[in-house]
């Protein structure tokens, strides 16, 4: 004799029914926060993609500039992710420890909060940021 549970009569465990779906820029964006937050990690996307952001920054209603998912691509399936991130490192750090850390904060953010796999996370370093360097949105703002 089965015993009729209120679970098994109502059709399992309410966590499994239906289906939840993550968009791509949803991933991005943690991905971009996660990188960000890294020591070392100075911006996300190349100097040509940072500039235009301080660009289009300056157009009524075209956003802050400082988006989060500058740098960052990803694919997203029903259980795993990809991740692509372009950075800029402060000048003087140790570019394979910024990269592994940066790789743990975003396998761990996106694993976290989205409950998918993280395959993996590749990373393009395009460029140092040095010390006695304006950043171009800086210095794009201080022109206009």
């Amino acid at each position: 004799m089965t015993e009729n549970t209120p679970e098994r009569a109502r059709g399992g465990d309410p966590r499994s029914r239906g289906r939840t779906t993550i968009a791509d820029v949803v991933v991005e964006k943690i991905a971009g926060i996660a990188a960000r937050d890294v020591i070392g990690v100075h911006a996300l996307g190349s100097g040509f993609a940072r500039s235009m952001g301080a660009v289009r920054g300056r157009v009524p209603g075209a956003g802050s500039g400082k988006s989060v998912t500058r740098g960052v691509r990803v694919e997203v399936g029903d259980v795993q992710a990809a991740i692509d991130l372009e950075i800029v490192v402060d000048y003087g750090v140790s570019i394979m420890d910024v990269a592994g850390a940066v790789r743990v904060s975003v396998i761990s953010a996106v694993e976290r909060m989205t409950g998918l796999e993280v395959v993996e996370v590749n990373i393009a370093v395009s460029d140092v940021k040095l010390p006695d360097e304006e950043d171009e949105e800086e210095e794009q703002q201080r022109v206009h």
